[in-house]
C-alpha cells in the first residue's frame, strides 16, 4: 500500500532540495522526521512538511499503520521559474531567476 504527497511551488531551487531529499530516501518516517528536524537547510523545513502530509493522508484516508512507514521515493522536480530585475549601473539592468520545486513524496509498507 502506498500513500503520497505533494508541495508544489516551494521557494527553494531543486539543486538544494535535492541534497536533503537525498538524506531521508529509504528511510524510516521516524528517522526521516528526526534528520530534517536537525538538518540546518531551507529545504528541509519545507520537506518536513510534505513528508508529515502524507504521514497523515496515511492515517486518515488508508488507515495505515504510521509506525510501519517508510519513504519510497522523494522527488524534486523543477517548477515554473520567478524571473526578477535587478538594477545596476548606467541604466541597465539585469535578471534575476529565483528558482521553485516541486516535491513529491511515496511511503510505503515493507
Amino acid at each position: 500500500m502506498e500513500v503520497r504527497a505533494v508541495g508544489k511551488y516551494l521557494r527553494v531551487s531543486p539543486f538544494k532540495a535535492r541534497h536533503v531529499a537525498d538524506m531521508v530516501r529509504g528511510k524510516n518516517v521516524d528517522e526521516a522526521l528526526t534528520i530534517l528536524k536537525f538538518t540546518p537547510k531551507k529545504g528541509s523545513r519545507l520537506i518536513n512538511k510534505t513528508l508529515r502530509s502524507a504521514v497523515a493522508n496515511a492515517e486518515n484516508t488508508k488507515s495505515i499503520d504510521v509506525e510501519t512507514l517508510y519513504v519510497k521515493t522523494i522527488l524534486v522536480d523543477e517548477a515554473p521559474r520567478l524571473k526578477r530585475w535587478r538594477p545596476r549601473a548606467m541604466g541597465r539592468a539585469t535578471r534575476i531567476i529565483k528558482r521553485m520545486s516541486h516535491v513529491t513524496v511515496v511511503l510505503a509498507e515493507p
